[in-house]
């Protein structure tokens, strides 16, 4: 197999995260919300209060792009911060009313993109359990840093 771009995985990857990403930006525009907003409210749905800690580890976020994001959703009423009664050094998020609201008009926005990709559901659902697989991995070549 010729070292091609395309034959690449690392580059489909990053290809499609772009193309996909972009494609929600635009159907996600009309909420004001940004795509990492977005998964934000998801995972805050799955979990009704969740600190930040442990927020940025289901997002593979760093704090430096969580603040300012949490910062953006508070101020849209989208969620509410408080300290933990139980440990104030934590600091708990969870999803306002108004959160609740915009959070039940999105899910169309998920089956617009799947929708425009032009894959099969059966494909769709090959391709979410191979990324899982991958995402999920306990990998071997660790950050030494």
């Amino acid at each position: 197999m010729p070292n091609h771009l395309d034959n690449q995985l690392c580059f489909l990857l990053y290809a499609t995260s772009k193309e996909i990403t972009r494609q929600y930006t635009l159907l996600l525009k009309p909420y004001d919300l940004t795509y990492t907003g977005y998964i934000t409210l998801l995972a805050l749905e799955e979990n009704e209060q969740i600190t930040v800690k442990e927020l940025g580890q289901r997002l593979f976020l760093d704090s430096g792009t969580l603040t300012p994001l949490l910062k953006k959703l508070e101020a849209k009423n989208y969620i509410c911060r408080e300290r933990s009664k139980e440990d104030e050094r934590l600091m708990k998020i969870y999803l306002t009313k108004e959160g609740v609201d915009v959070r039940r008009k999105l899910p169309e926005v998920s089956r617009q993109v799947m929708k425009q990709s032009n894959i099969s559901e059966q494909q769709f659902v090959q391709l979410k359990n191979v990324l899982q697989d991958i995402v999920y991995n306990d990998w071997k070549i660790k950050d030494e840093n």
